[in-house]
């Protein structure tokens, strides 16, 4: 498979935006607990993300609450299951893992959910910094607790967005 990459500056730092086959197949922040190896993200070519650039960008602006992009995640058929429910989350809202397990017809699953939801490729437009505890707590998240705080800050308007490409 044919794959191509950028790196964009954003809020939260650099993204590295990855396309397979010219469609959208990765969003990583620096550090991101499972980022593929460098290697993999293909040849440095910002052609195919003009869509999606526009489109973080638009978000980050506080211009665009739900995103339109074709995407291609590469997962199992359980995890591609959640990301599909982590979409349907609408902007500045929560679930818990038990919420979205139950959400996809698998209530005893909120373990196997929270394990997706990990893996989830595509960092921001396929949200999984929606998803928190039983509680209300924050619990992991692929760029850290830090940025999901922020992420949700943002989106309930309790954090005006930054230019800087820092945090806060």
């Amino acid at each position: 498979m044919h794959r191509t990459h950028t790196v964009i500056d954003s809020p939260l730092g650099p993204l590295t935006l990855v396309a397979t086959e010219g469609t959208l197949s990765g969003i990583y922040m620096e550090p991101h607990r499972h980022r593929p190896a460098p290697e993999t993200f293909g040849d440095s070519d910002a052609s195919a993300f003009g869509a999606a650039t526009e489109q973080l960008g638009e978000y980050f602006a506080q211009e665009r609450t739900a995103f339109s992009l074709p995407l291609a995640p590469e997962g199992t058929g359980f995890q591609r299951t959640v990301w599909a429910a982590l979409e349907e989350i609408p902007y500045g809202e929560t679930l818990s893992y038990g919420q979205l397990a139950e959400r996809i017809g698998r209530p005893g699953a909120a373990r196997a959910v929270g394990l997706a939801n990990g893996r989830n490729p595509i960092s921001i437009v396929v949200p999984c910094h929606r998803v928190i505890g039983s509680t209300g707590q924050l619990t992991g998240y692929g760029g850290g607790l830090e940025r999901k705080r922020h992420l949700l800050d943002f989106e309930r308007g309790a954090q005006a967005p930054r230019t800087d490409g820092t945090l806060w």
